[in-house]
């Protein structure tokens, strides 16, 4: 099941990106920051939420918040569109339930090689026993 988050629930503001750029970077604000409320959304179910969250680490604030901020690109257009892709990105992974783990229990061939090998060892290290004995 595909999921679907209406723009309504996403809020992008523009910022000034740092860094080098000449005069542009003065004048336009082009590097973007999406808000997304992640503890009060209605869109995403619970067992989701959780692992976005997890996902997210530190990009989640106390109050639940997403917050996703692009500047890479030159142009508001492409940040935008950045940043849309990476949330995109982290809902699809948090969307992928992840396989429980069943215990499994060493075979018995296996168990077999672990004795074997542990004698062969054993047999070896005894050999090399001081020679005082004779």
């Amino acid at each position: 099941m595909p999921l679907f988050i209406p723009d309504s629930e996403i809020s992008l503001s523009f910022i000034r990106a740092s860094g080098p750029g000449g005069q542009n970077v003065n004048k336009v604000s082009t590097a973007v920051e999406l808000r997304f409320d992640l503890a009060n959304s209605p869109s995403l179910p619970e067992d989701v939420r959780r692992r976005l969250k997890a996902l997210a680490g530190k990009r989640v604030t106390q109050d639940g918040i997403l917050i996703l901020t692009a500047r890479e690109h030159r142009t508001q257009e492409a940040n935008r569109a950045e940043v849309h892709a990476r949330l995109a990105e982290l809902l699809e992974r948090a969307a992928i339930v992840p396989k429980t783990r069943r215990p499994s229990r060493p075979t018995k061939g296996s168990k077999m090689r672990r004795l074997a090998d542990k004698a062969q060892r054993s047999s070896s290290k005894q050999l090399r026993g001081s020679a005082g004995d004779e």
